[in-house]
């Protein structure tokens, strides 16, 4: 629940895209962008893989995808899946028998690299087994493993290359009667990325996989990835993203979250809205607001919080949103709710009682939405 009126300024129109299903998760069409990572655990090692999903759906992953690249994984794979709360995607690389086996082991997706999966007739054996047991396909384009003839026609990786490479493979899909496939382009480049997805976003009406492949760290790949992916979804474009980084999964889906969140795409828990301090705070900002990102992580509401240091901006930022807190002097702060001045707070206290008013609030806008569903249902 945001107290932000809406403004023309603000929309954003998305692509329109044919919907399918991975699992029980709808992507495209008018869906929510759905937010995925995959692990990074050996897939062999079963109790490790499946904490390590569980992990991530509870901070908020629709989809998780996990690797693929043995027959042994395939077996593992079965029983991830069964313990799994969330749909998973098989990342085949290279082995087509590896997908059939995926499906096989119910994964909801099969996410196919045409570069090194093999001929058209390999990948026919893969739709097969993609339909026979209910799977959608991710065609997976990667600039860095573009097939032989493309490099040789365009003489290196390029938008140009990836799109052709994208529709020669959904030309294979769709030659088979298998409509149940979405396409991502990825590259490292931040350019080549945008420009290969805005080929690809014009000549197919598929759902679209976003992502900057291999984006680096979690400070550098985060900024990477906002700036490709918050660029190519601010156009429109994206049905279901990824967000690569060198860290723990679970960075990947607050991350993709963060980026739908800041351009209004998807709203899932506390939005903080703080300052970056200064020497007017009445309150050591930086600490505060760390503590209550660890305090808050449960709160799964939609809602929104400003802390701000000093009363340059902090009334005004508070009066749109749900709690809000800004520093005063002589050790206190003024406390809002719904905008409003409500009531002082001793600094000393105040993390505490943030952390009392943002779960009463979230436990009433839950109850609202109970209640009005009760209504829309009788």
């Amino acid at each position: 629940m945001s107290l932000n009126p809406v403004r023309p300024w603000r929309n954003i129109y998305r692509r329109k895209s044919r919907q399918i299903m991975v699992g029980n998760v709808p992507v495209g069409g008018d869906a929510p962008i759905s937010v995925q990572t995959m692990t990074n655990t050996v897939t062999t090692d079963i109790p490790g893989t499946i904490a390590q999903v569980q992990a991530a759906a509870e901070a908020g992953a629709d989809i998780v995808r996990i690797s693929v690249p043995d027959e042994a994984s395939s077996k593992a794979l079965k029983e991830i899946v069964a313990e799994s709360p969330v749909p998973i995607v098989a990342d085949i690389h290279f082995h087509y028998k590896r997908g059939i086996e995926a499906a096989e082991a119910g994964a909801a997706c099969l996410r196919i690299n045409p570069g090194n999966i093999g001929d058209a007739t390999r990948v026919k054996e893969v739709i097969k087994a993609a339909r026979d047991h209910n799977c959608s396909i991710r065609i997976g384009v990667n600039a860095g493993s573009l097939e032989k003839h493309l490099l040789e026609k365009y003489g290196e990786p390029c938008p140009e290359a990836m799109v052709e490479s994208g529709l020669e493979h959904i030309k294979i899909l769709e030659d088979n009667d298998f409509h149940e496939f979405k396409i991502s382009v990825k590259a490292s480049d931040v350019f080549l990325a945008a420009a290969a997805y805005q080929g690809i976003a014009e000549a197919t009406d598929a759902p679209i996989h976003l992502g900057i492949t291999e984006a680096g760290g979690l400070v550098s790949g985060t900024i990477k990835s906002a700036i490709g992916l918050g660029n190519l979804l601010w156009m429109g474009i994206g049905d279901t993203i990824r967000v690569s980084l060198s860290a723990d999964p679970v960075e990947e889906v607050k991350v993709g979250y963060e980026i739908l969140k800041s351009l209004g795409l998807r709203h899932r828990g506390v939005n903080i809205i703080s300052c970056p301090s200064c020497a007017r705070q009445g309150f050591d900002v930086i600490k505060t607001v760390e503590e209550l990102e660890k305090r808050l992580e449960h709160i799964k509401t939609p809602m929104s919080l400003s802390i701000i240091g000093c009363v340059v901006n902090g009334p005004g930022e508070a009066l749109m949103t749900d709690v809000g807190f800004t520093g005063g002097g002589a050790g206190s702060g003024m406390v809002y709710l719904a905008g409003k001045q409500s009531h002082k707070m001793s600094n000393d206290r105040m993390i505490d009682h943030i952390v009392e008013e943002v779960e009463k609030k979230a436990a009433e806008i839950e109850a609202q939405r109970a209640a009005e569903a009760a209504e829309a249902a009788e």
